[in-house]
């Protein structure tokens, strides 16, 4: 017990040692908005679940998976450089790859293991080649890693799992500290500066080296709130990063795996943004390196909408009040501009060339008050003559009350079914008004 607590107190942070995230490189993180994950590993040929097989397994299980695996790992058709350009095209402003999950397979060049994706049939750093893909693109790089490492407890018989034995924790596995450090040593050092880092897992002692390396590095799980397929009901304390897949599962999954829709997504975005956080949405590929038609098609569709309504999410902050039925808000940092998401439940709610009226509660105007919607002129609809496609504002102390034409054609059949931004100049939330009268009242008291 005595050695486990001296482990414990030498992995402590010393005195003037970094121990949190800088927070100019939090507020360049937050300003990021949307990133993709990518899950991805040697056991992609069999469409399980991501490393998660090997808990609990049985001595043949876990050797066959060591020793065979690897050999089927040969994506032909892998193409870095289209997954970076369909993530720009989607909005995407950061990547995470998997370098290392809990199985202990490196898709990186390393050192440090034999079990690694150098020694398959594919011969090629794929975590180089990603990094470097998605670098030309002008998109930030951050890789994930696990202090977790099942190849390693198998190789000194230490039981596979997580969180279950000492020996899971690195802090108190000295063997297992040194190896994550030479590992993330490798990551952080041969593939220029890495922007941020993804610790799913135990990160005490791991984190200050990482920093100890790369000062400006922004770690993200082990040292930020990172909710996975759930969002909180409320705006959390930024910053924090809100993790989804599109299917059931992080890696390709070929059976029984319904995705979301695009309009599910899109949705999804928006409302994390409201909320104050950022979004990673996650991508499997197949086994052959490429990006699954099913996920493409939501990129794709994102990328539309990111298209006319991407001023909404990027360089904004939460609202005192986020939302009311069937809208979320946003606000740029200057607070000039309100952005307000109307979502539609089908493409008959709110369709394309009509006009809809309806009242923001939550958003005071005045006769300087103006609104646009995000990519749309509001002068004129395709093939109509004569059509009155301005939109109109009337400030109340009921709220914005707006009489706009949803007039911008994005399919041949006119059924985007997606939310339409408004944005909206020379007001301020309720809550702010309320604020300000309160503070003013105060400030008169004194």
């Amino acid at each position: 017990m005595k050695k486990l607590l001296l482990l414990f107190l030498l992995s402590l942070p010393v005195l003037g040692q970094q121990s949190a995230n800088k927070p100019e490189r939090v507020q360049w993180f937050q300003e990021l908005g949307f990133g993709m994950f990518i899950h991805w590993n040697v056991d992609v040929s069999l469409g399980s679940v991501i490393s998660h097989s090997l808990a609990g397994a049985s001595d043949p299980y876990v050797e066959k998976y060591i020793k065979e695996l690897p050999s089927y790992f040969n994506p032909e058709q892998f193409k870095p450089k289209d997954w970076a350009r369909l993530a720009k095209l989607a909005g995407m402003k950061y990547v995470v790859f998997t370098a290392k999950h809990h199985a202990g397979f490196a898709m990186f060049q390393t050192k440090t293991t034999p079990f690694n994706v150098m020694n398959t049939p594919f011969k090629r750093d794929v975590t180089k080649e990603i990094i470097e893909a998605y670098r030309a693109e002008g998109i930030a790089v951050g890789l994930y890693f696990s202090p977790d490492d099942f190849y390693y407890l198998h190789q000194h018989k230490q039981p596979i799992g997580r969180a279950q034995d000492p020996a899971h924790y690195p802090m108190t596995n000295p063997g297992l500290m040194e190896y994550d450090k030479a590992q993330l040593k490798e990551l952080l050092t041969q593939y220029g500066k890495i922007d941020i880092l993804f610790i799913d897992g135990p990160g005490d002692g791991l984190r200050e080296f990482a920093w100890s390396i790369n000062p400006d590095l922004v770690i993200t799980r082990d040292a930020m709130k990172t909710p996975e397929q759930t969002t909180p009901n409320v705006a959390l304390p930024r910053p924090w990063e809100a993790c989804y897949t599109m299917g059931t599962d992080w890696q390709y999954k070929p059976t029984n795996d319904p995705q979301k829709s695009g309009t599910q997504v899109i949705n999804m975005l928006a409302e994390i943004r409201a909320k104050g956080g950022n979004f990673l949405l996650n991508v499997g590929p197949k086994p052959n390196g490429e990006i699954q038609i099913e996920q493409e098609a939501i990129l794709r569709e994102m990328a539309l909408w990111n298209f006319a309504y991407s001023e909404a999410i990027y360089a904004v902050k939460p609202m005192p009040i986020i939302r009311e039925e069937g809208v979320w808000y946003t606000q740029s940092n200057d607070e000039k501009y309100i952005y307000a998401f109307i979502l539609r439940s089908s493409p008959d709610d709110w369709k394309y060339g009509e006009r809809k009226n309806f009242v923001l509660h939550n958003i005071l105007g005045s006769d300087k008050t103006a609104v646009e919607i995000l990519g749309y002129k509001s002068e004129l609809v395709e093939y109509k003559q004569n059509f009155d496609a301005k939109t109109y504002v009337s400030a109340s102390p009921l709220g914005l009350t707006i009489s706009a034409v949803n007039g911008q054609r994005f399919y041949t059949n006119n059924k985007w079914p997606n939310a339409v931004v408004l944005k909206i100049s020379n007001a301020k939330g309720r809550a702010a008004i309320l604020d300000q009268t309160k503070q003013s009242s105060l400030d008169g008291a004194k």
